[in-house]
C-alpha cells in the first residue's frame, strides 16, 4: 500500500506524504457490514475508531479493515441506518449488521461552513448524492438536479458547453448577477461548468434565508454547496466509467416544403397587389429540408478514471476526465479535459492539513449564433448546391433581402473557436486547539482564461454571402480570484445540552481583465497562423477593460439543541463590498434565526404508533446581492473612435458621457420566512417533507429606461427601484421498501408552487418594458409593473381574425386587411393603440414537479426519472420575426387564413406586417411540459465471476435522457434558456427567438472497480 501511495506522490507536484509506523498496541480488525433487513452487504459505510480521527470505509462488497487499539470502540455510520458502537475486545474479526434507522433525522447534511445532523437543521436544505448525479447523462452537474429537488427550476440550453440556468424559489434578483452561488470545497464560483460530475460526492441546495444568510453577500439567488470526492483510508481503489452514445433532436419542428412555401409567398405578394413570385409552386416538389440538412445525430463520449485510498496518516484521491460532445449542428463540438487531486494529512494528532487542486481545459468549435434563425427562415425552394457544385443562391429566386442566405454557406464559412482554461485550488489547515475548540483556515483560488476567436475569410458563395476582406477578431478574458476564510468552531455536549458556536472571517477579491482586438486582411494558411500582426496595420483595433471587486466579511452562528428536542439556530453576517464604495451603504448586515421542535422526542409521543419521526421548524433571515457593476455611482466618460473630429487635417479624439448613473445605490436585500415539517411513517419507509415560504426582495435594482437622444450609448439607468415577492409551497414524499421476493425499490416525488409579484415601486405605476430582442417591429414584449409578476408578457389580446372588409369597417382597426389580427379594444375608445395592451402571459413557472424511482433485483437495477413544469407561458417570437419572404412552419401553412372562413385563429401570411407582428396573445403559448428525464438500466456481474478476474465490480448500463417529451408548444421545446447572444435577464425571460434546441441522449456505458 505504501509503495502505491508513494508512486502517486511522485507523480503529483503538491503531494508530500509521510510514512508512519503503527503503534505496537494496535491490532488489525476486519469484518463485513450487512443490511439487517435483506442481508445484503453495504458499501461505503464509515468505520471510525471512537475518540480519534482514525477511520476506514467498507468496499463495494461491504468489507473493511482498520488498525485500532485492542480495547477500542468502533463506530459504524451510514445514512439511513442506526449508528452502532461496538467494542473491539481484542477481536480481529468484527462483523456488523446495521438496521434501517427509524429516525431519518439522524442523517448528516452539509450546511454553510460545516455539517449538521438533519435533526439539528432548522432551515430548508436539500441534498443530492453524487451517485444520483453520476447516473445522469448530463455533462453539467447542475442539469442532473432537474426534477430531483422541490423549489428549483432549471432551464437547459442545447449548446454544448453551455451552463444551465437555475432558479431557487423564484427570481431572487433582476439586475447584475442573477445566478446562484456555488461553493466548491470552500471556493466561490458563479458556475461549475468546469466540474466533472463524477468528482462530486454530494450537492446541498440551501433554499431558505436562515440557511443562506451565512453567505450574506451573494445569497440572494440561493446557494449550492458542492463537496467533491475525497480519499478514504484503505487499499487503493481504481474506478473507471466510460460511456458512448449519440444525441438526437426531439420534436423537430416541421417547416413548409418548397411547394407549400411557394404557395405562401404567392399569397404574400398578392396581398400587396403584386403578381405571383412563383408561376408553378407544385413544380418545386418537396425542396430542401434545411433542418434535415444541417442537424445531425451527434456523438458523445465520456470517460472518468479515479484512484483513491490512504493510510493511517493520509488519504488521496486522483481523478481524470475526458468528454467529447458533438453538437446537433454540423461542425459544432465541445471537448473538455479535467484533472483533480486532493490529499489530506494527519500531521499531528491535533493538526490536519490538506489541499485540492483541479484543472480544466475545454475547446468549443462554435457555430454562427444566427444559424437557427436561418434554418427556420430559409426558403426550401433554394437547393443546397446546384448541379455544378456551386451553392444554391436565394437571389436567383428573387427572395429579397429578408431571406437572402443559404444556411449551408453560413455553416461552411464560419470559423469560430472558444477556449477555456481554469485552475482551481484550495489549501486548508485544521487545528484542534483543545477538545471542543477547532480552528480552520483555508485559502482558495480560481485562475481562468477564456478566449473567443472568430475568423471571417475571403469568399464568394452567393450574391448576398461573400466577402472581399478577411477579418480576425480575438476576445480574451482573464479571471484571477482568491478567497481566504478563517473559522473557530466550539462544540460542547453537556448533559442534555448540545451547543455549537461558529465564528468566522472572510476576505476575497475578484479580478477580471478583458481585451478585444481585431485586424483586417489576415491571411489564412492554418489555425496556428492566425495572428493579428499579419493584418493591415491601419485597420487594427484594440479595446480593453477590467474590474476588481474586494470584500471583507465577518460572521457567526450559534446552534443549540436541548435533548435533541428543542432546536435553535441564529447567525449574523456583515459584508463590506467595494462595489458600494463612494455611494450608498458600504456594509450590509444579514441576520437570521431558526427554531425547531422534534415532537417525537416528547414523552407524550412515546406510545404513539403513527410517526417514526416528526419535526416542526420555522426560520427567518436576510441575505444580500452584491452582483452589481463596479462603482455604480461613478460617472464615467467614454473615448471612442466615433468621437473623432478633424481640424486642419489633424484628428482629435473626443469624449462623451456614455451612461447615466444614480446618485447613490443601496444593498439589495432579501428577507424571507420559512415554515416546514418533516415526518416519517411505517418504520421510516415513508417520509414526507413540506415547506411554506415567503421571501421579499427589498430595494431591488432595475434598469430604468431614459431618453437616448441626449447622447447616451445605453438608454437606461440603474437604481433601487422596487420590492418584489416570491411565495409558495414545496412538498416531497418518498417510499423505500423491499419485497419478500428480493425486489428493493424507492419512489420519491416532489412538487412546488411559486408566485412572483412586484409589491412596490419607486416610480409608482410606471412600468419597466423589456424583452425587445429579436422582435420584428421593435416593440417590447414584456412588462414589469406594480402588482404583477416580473417580466410578464404584454401586448394586444387577439379576438379572432378579420374575415372581410365589412368586419373591418365596423371595428376599431379601420386600416386592417382581411386576414389580420382582430384586437380587443380594452378601453372602449374606438381606437386600437398602446393603451389597449394588457397582460397576455407569464414566463415565471408556477409549478415544478419530479418523480424519481429506483429498483434493484438481484444483479439488475433500474432508475427512472420524470420531470415537468406547468403554469408557465412562452412567447414564440419565431413566427413574427419577418422582414421579407421567410419560410413558415407546416402548422402555420395548414391552419392559416387564406380566404373568408378558412381560419379564425391563425392570421394570413401578412403576419410580418407592423400591426400583426406587434406583441399579442397569438404568439403566447403554454410552456407546460412533462418529460421522461432519465432512464437507466444496469447489470452488475456476479461476485463469483469477478473473483476469478480479481475485480471488485463490473456494471454495464444503458441510458436514455429526454427520450420522451410531451408538450403542446409549437417549437422545438418550451424549455427556453437564454439566447446565445443575450445576457439573461428575468425581465426578458421566456422569449423563443430561435434558441439552440434540446435533444435526447442515448448511451451505453461500463463501470469497473479494481
Amino acid at each position: 500500500m505504501k509503495r502505491i501511495f508513494t508512486k502517486f506522490s511522485v507523480l503529483t507536484f503538491l503531494c508530500f506524504l509521510f510514512n508512519y509506523t503503527a503503534f505496537a498496541q494496535n491490532i488489525t480488525v476486519k469484518g463485513t457490514v450487512t443490511d439487517g433487513g435483506d442481508k445484503t452487504t453495504i458499501p461505503a459505510v464509515s468505520v471510525q475508531v471512537k475518540g480519534t480521527t482514525t477511520g476506514a470505509q467498507t468496499d463495494v462488497n461491504g468489507n473493511y479493515s482498520i488498525s485500532a487499539p485492542a480495547n477500542a470502540t468502533l463506530v459504524f455510520t451510514y445514512i439511513g441506518y442506526t449508528t452502532q458502537e461496538v467494542p473491539v475486545n481484542n477481536r480481529t474479526t468484527v462483523n456488523i449488521v446495521l438496521t434501517s434507522s427509524a429516525q431519518q433525522l439522524d442523517q448528516v447534511v452539509v450546511v454553510g461552513y460545516g455539517t449538521q445532523r438533519k435533526i439539528d437543521v432548522t432551515g430548508s436544505v436539500a441534498t443530492v448524492k453524487g451517485d444520483e448525479i453520476s447516473k445522469q447523462a448530463s455533462v453539467n452537474p447542475v442539469s442532473a438536479l432537474q426534477g430531483k429537488v422541490a423549489g428549483i427550476a432549471i432551464s437547459n440550453s442545447g449548446a454544448p458547453g453551455t451552463a444551465p440556468q437555475i432558479t431557487i424559489r423564484g427570481t431572487g434578483t433582476v439586475y447584475g448577477g442573477v445566478g446562484v452561488l456555488y461553493v466548491v470545497d470552500g471556493v466561490w464560483f458563479d458556475d461549475i461548468n468546469f466540474l466533472n460530475p463524477a468528482d462530486i460526492e454530494s450537492m446541498s441546495i440551501l433554499k431558505d434565508a436562515s440557511s443562506l444568510s451565512i453567505y450574506g453577500i451573494r445569497a440572494a439567488n440561493g446557494v449550492v454547496l458542492v463537496t467533491t470526492n475525497k480519499g478514504k483510508k484503505g487499499d487503493a481503489i481504481i474506478n473507471y466509467t466510460g460511456t458512448v452514445g449519440y444525441q438526437s433532436v426531439t420534436n423537430k419542428l416541421k417547416m413548409a416544403n418548397a411547394t407549400e412555401y411557394a404557395t405562401l409567398i404567392n399569397e404574400l405578394t398578392a396581398s400587396s397587389g403584386n403578381p405571383p413570385l412563383f408561376k408553378d409552386p407544385a413544380g418545386f416538389g418537396v425542396g430542401t429540408d434545411w433542418y434535415g440538412q444541417l442537424l445531425r445525430n451527434a456523438m458523445v463520449t465520456n470517460h472518468q478514471l479515479s484512484v483513491s485510498g490512504g493510510g493511517e496518516k493520509s488519504t488521496y484521491n486522483l481523478s481524470l476526465g475526458y468528454l467529447n460532445q458533438d453538437g446537433i449542428v454540423e461542425k459544432n463540438n465541445y471537448t473538455r479535459y479535467t484533472a483533480r487531486l486532493s490529499n489530506d494529512f494527519q500531521v499531528l494528532k491535533p493538526l490536519r492539513v490538506g489541499y485540492s487542486v483541479s484543472g480544466t481545459s475545454s475547446k468549443t468549435r462554435d457555430i454562427n449564433t444566427g444559424i437557427f434563425r436561418q434554418l427556420y427562415a430559409a426558403g426550401p425552394v433554394v437547393p443546397v448546391y446546384y448541379a455544378d457544385g456551386t451553392y444554391g443562391d436565394p437571389n436567383d429566386f428573387s427572395l429579397g433581402g429578408g431571406n437572402n442566405f443559404n444556411p449551408q454557406v453560413t455553416s461552411d464559412f464560419y470559423n469560430g473557436v472558444t477556449k477555456d482554461y481554469k485552475l482551481v485550488g484550495n489549501v486548508y489547515a485544521e487545528l484542534n486547539i483543545f477538545k471542543d475548540l477547532t480552528f480552520k483556515t483555508s485559502i482558495g483560488g480560481d485562475f481562468g482564461q477564456n478566449e473567443v476567436r472568430i475568423y471571417d475569410p475571403v469568399y464568394k458563395a452567393t450574391q448576398g454571402q461573400q466577402s472581399d476582406n478577411s477579418k480576425l477578431g480575438i476576445d480574451r478574458t482573464e479571471i484571477r480570484n482568491w478567497i481566504i476564510e478563517n473559522t473557530l468552531t466550539y462544540k460542547k455536549l453537556f448533559g442534555d445540552h448540545n451547543l455549537t458556536v461558529l465564528a468566522g472571517q472572510t476576505a476575497q477579491r475578484s479580478k477580471r481583465y478583458v481585451i478585444k482586438a481585431s485586424a483586417m486582411n489576415v491571411p489564412f494558411s492554418s489555425e496556428g497562423d492566425l495572428y493579428l500582426s499579419l493584418g493591415d496595420a491601419a485597420n487594427r483595433t484594440i479595446y480593453d477593460e477590467g474590474a476588481i471587486n474586494t470584500a471583507v466579511s465577518y460572521f457567526g452562528r450559534i446552534n443549540y439543541a436541548y435533548k435533541d428536542r428543542y432546536l435553535l439556530n441564529a447567525s449574523l453576517r456583515a459584508d463590506g463590498a467595494s462595489q458600494f464604495f463612494g455611494g450608498g451603504n458600504l456594509w450590509g448586515k444579514f441576520p437570521s434565526i431558526g427554531a425547531g421542535w422534534v415532537v417525537t422526542k416528547e414523552e407524550f409521543m412515546k406510545d404513539q404508533k403513527v410517526f417514526n419521526s416528526l419535526k416542526l421548524r420555522g426560520s427567518w433571515g436576510k441575505v444580500g446581492n452584491a452582483g452589481v457593476p463596479i462603482n455604480p455611482t461613478n460617472l464615467t466618460i467614454g473615448q471612442k473612435g466615433g468621437y473623432v473630429a478633424y481640424f486642419n487635417g489633424i484628428a482629435y479624439t473626443g469624449k462623451n458621457i456614455d451612461t447615466m448613473v444614480p446618485a447613490f445605490l443601496n444593498w439589495e436585500r432579501s428577507s424571507g420566512v420559512d415554515l416546514g415539517f418533516e415526518a416519517s411513517f411505517l418504520d421510516s419507509r415513508l417520509s414526507i417533507e413540506a415547506d411554506y415560504y415567503n421571501k421579499t426582495t427589498q430595494k431591488a435594482i432595475f434598469e430604468i429606461p431614459v431618453f437616448s437622444n441626449i447622447g447616451l450609448t445605453t438608454a437606461t439607468q440603474i437604481g433601487n427601484q422596487a420590492d418584489f415577492e416570491n411565495k409558495g409551497y414545496e412538498f416531497m414524499a418518498s417510499w423505500r421498501d423491499k419485497t419478500e421476493g428480493g425486489l428493493t425499490y424507492s419512489i420519491s416525488g416532489n412538487f412546488s408552487y411559486n408566485k412572483n409579484i412586484v409589491k412596490s415601486t419607486v416610480t409608482g405605476k410606471n412600468p419597466i418594458y423589456s424583452g425587445g430582442g429579436g422582435l420584428a417591429n421593435g416593440s417590447r414584449a414584456t412588462r414589469t409593473l406594480l402588482g404583477r409578476p416580473i417580466g410578464e408578457f404584454y401586448g394586444y389580446q387577439v379576438d379572432g381574425i378579420f374575415q372581410n372588409t365589412a368586419e373591418i369597417a365596423g371595428s376599431a382597426q379601420t386600416s386592417a386587411k382581411p386576414g389580420d389580427f382582430k384586437y380587443v379594444d380594452q378601453n372602449g375608445d374606438g381606437v386600437i393603440n398602446g393603451n389597449d395592451r394588457v397582460s397576455i402571459g407569464n414566463p415565471n413557472p408556477k409549478f415544478n414537479y419530479g418523480l424519481n424511482t429506483s429498483f434493484a433485483y438481484k444483479n439488475f437495477d433500474l432508475a427512472i426519472d420524470i420531470q415537468g413544469v406547468a403554469g408557465v407561458d412562452v412567447y414564440n417570437a419565431n413566427q413574427g420575426i419577418r422582414f421579407g419572404n421567410e419560410n413558415f412552419s407546416k402548422d402555420f401553412y395548414d391552419n392559416r387564413w387564406h380566404g373568408e372562413g378558412t381560419s379564425n385563429t391563425y392570421p394570413s401570411v401578412n403576419i410580418g406586417s407592423t400591426n400583426n407582428s406587434a406583441p399579442n396573445s397569438y404568439y403566447v403559448e403554454s410552456g407546460a411540459y412533462i418529460r421522461l428525464r432519465n432512464a437507466q438500466l444496469g447489470y452488475t456481474l456476479p461476485q463469483s465471476l469477478l473473483g476469478k478476474w480479481k475485480m471488485q465490480k463490473i456494471r454495464v448500463f444503458a441510458n436514455a435522457q429526454n427520450p420522451v417529451n410531451l408538450f403542446g408548444y409549437k417549437g422545438f421545446s418550451p424549455e427556453i434558456s437564454k439566447q446565445v447572444t443575450d445576457k439573461y435577464s428575468p425581465t426578458s425571460a421566456g422569449i423563443d427567438a430561435n434558441v439552440y434546441p434540446l435533444y435526447a441522449t442515448y448511451s451505453f456505458g461500463v463501470n469497473v472497480t479494481f
